[in-house]
């Protein structure tokens, strides 16, 4: 968490600019194309990593798809996950969070520059709105994250949890291609206390599965493929970059 506070205190002017600059945006939403407010909102990380010393890089953009929507299923490791993956993308791109937790300054601008989705997780009723509005929103051309671990663990060590099945069914729903995506020491940003001052993070963009390759397993096998593709890839890369992570 120090490194948390500590890209808040460096960064607290441009915090307050972003955050005026984005709510002024936000109101009148139409004057701004979701271009345009995707470029802000990586702006946004593209200046902060710098002045805070992370950096993040990126492989396999070539994998994802070239035309319409498509989910991106990356491992869980901590707050900086989505932006690492923002800062790489260069389409727009949205996520799902926490009710509860996206009302926090900035991470509030954030969300809402993307169109991002929060979930109430004890209102079942609402997320299956959520994920009705988000499968039709797929199938129009746009792009999410959805993390299948749900939550993480501080202090990762790149430890990838049990995939959640029903994660997978957003994307049968839409049948849109599943891009696993393996995050690489993404929690020594803002949650590890081992971890301080300048870090590299890593994504690794991998093969998409297309919906004639899953539309006949059920989600627990989808979900099994996904982590474990991702589970490996991260072997691979801890094998060979020993002293890096």
């Amino acid at each position: 968490m120090r490194n948390y506070y500590r890209t808040i205190i460096i960064n607290i002017f441009r915090i307050i600019y972003y955050v005026l600059k984005s709510r002024i945006w936000m109101r009148h939403k139409d004057r701004h194309s979701e271009e345009e407010r995707y470029a802000l909102a990586n702006e946004m990380v593209t200046k902060m990593n710098r002045s805070s010393g992370y950096k993040t890089i990126a492989y396999g953009q070539e994998n994802l798809p070239k035309e319409g929507g498509y989910m991106l299923y990356p491992n869980h490791q901590g707050k900086y996950d989505v932006l690492g993956i923002f800062n790489t993308h260069e389409k727009p791109l949205s996520f799902i969070m926490d009710e509860k937790r996206s009302h926090i300054i900035l991470v509030r601008e954030f969300l809402d520059l993307v169109d991002g989705k929060r979930l109430e997780m004890d209102n079942p009723r609402q997320t299956i709105t959520v994920f009705q509005e988000m499968a039709e929103e797929l199938k129009a051309g746009r792009k999410f994250i959805l993390f299948p671990e749900g939550g993480y663990k501080e202090n990762n060590n790149n430890i990838v949890e049990p995939f959640k099945p029903g994660s997978f069914k957003l994307a049968q729903r839409s049948k849109v291609p599943i891009v696993p995506v393996a995050l690489v020491d993404s929690y020594k940003v803002y949650n590890s206390d081992d971890h301080f001052g300048p870090t590299t993070t890593y994504v690794y963009y991998m093969e998409p599965i297309f919906y004639d390759e899953y539309k006949n397993l059920k989600t627990k096998e989808i979900a099994e493929i996904v982590e474990n593709r991702i589970k490996a890839k991260i072997a691979e890369h801890l094998a060979n970059n020993k002293d890096a992570s």
